[in-house]
């Protein structure tokens, strides 16, 4: 009984913040450690950082959102970004690195949250509640440096197509490439390896790693810049059904574009 009057207590003041700051018309003078006192208020009605310890998947093998750092440890942009929002929510983020495709199975079993470079997309929403969108991306082909076939995503019906498993890669191969011989992989960097081995004629990957990959092996790699891809958009995904934490995220993750922490994110991550 003392927890629910506790839960509606919160909850009872986090609108009147809310309501309060709306009253003063923007968001230019708005008081920042309130916003923060908002955004935890809310978070803790959720029951799944009732520890307070927010537990995130992710799968440190898409750089620069993932990787692993110097001392081993999963680092890039997407841990810095739920770092930060840990920080705004209250509670302490631990990281595990798990394989990509286990992400969404293992939320509300192993982990809270998962931040991978994952796309929206309606079937993981079936599954799993999602942030609201954090940054736009792009499917794109890498293919051999001295590859002049592939220059249309037609050109792809057909081919040995490497792409990492379970990602938006591996669905748009399958289900909108014509005859397509998808091979999967836990990682990206083999997808990539068995390209440049000769063992697929293409990877098709997100656009950031895409032009990682490509950097580290200049000499035999190349983007297919004309084949084209509608975007896409990435999210946190959440257990099923918290609009508590839901709240929480969405409330920290425009604290942070507002305040500018993000573009320094991206500048500190993603343009370096």
């Amino acid at each position: 009984m003392k927890k629910a009057f506790k839960t509606l207590a919160l909850i009872l003041a986090a609108i009147m913040v809310v309501m309060s700051f709306a009253s003063c018309g923007g968001t230019a003078t708005a008081d920042p450690s309130a916003a923060n006192d908002t955004t935890a208020a809310i978070a803790e009605t959720s029951p799944a950082i009732a520890d307070g310890i927010l537990t995130v998947g992710t799968n440190a093998a898409f750089p620069p959102f993932e990787y692993a750092g110097d001392d081993g440890k999963p680092d890039g942009f997407d841990i810095a970004l739920i770092k930060l929002i840990g920080e705004k929510i209250g509670v302490e983020v631990v990281i595990e690195d798990l394989e990509f495709s286990s992400l969404v199975t293992s939320i509300g079993n192993k982990i809270d949250a998962a931040i991978a470079g994952m796309t929206i997309t309606e079937e993981r929403l079936q599954t799993v509640d999602f942030s609201t969108s954090y940054y736009e991306a792009m499917q794109y082909v890498i293919v051999k440096k001295d590859n002049s076939d592939i220059t249309t995503a037609d050109d792809l019906k057909g081919k040995t197509i490497g792409t990492q498993l379970g990602t938006t890669g591996e669905f748009l191969a399958e289900d909108d490439i014509e005859n397509a011989n998808v091979k999967t992989y836990d990682k990206a960097i083999d997808a990539v390896n068995d390209l440049r081995n000769g063992r697929v004629d293409a990877v098709i990957i997100d656009r950031n790693p895409a032009s990682v990959f490509v950097g580290q092996y200049p000499d035999e790699l190349k983007i297919a810049e004309t084949v084209v891809f509608d975007p896409e958009e990435y999210g946190i995904a959440l257990p099923k059904g918290d609009a508590a934490l839901k709240t929480a995220v969405d409330n920290a993750l425009a604290e942070i574009k507002a305040s500018g922490e993000f573009d320094a994110l991206v500048e500190q991550y993603i343009n370096n």
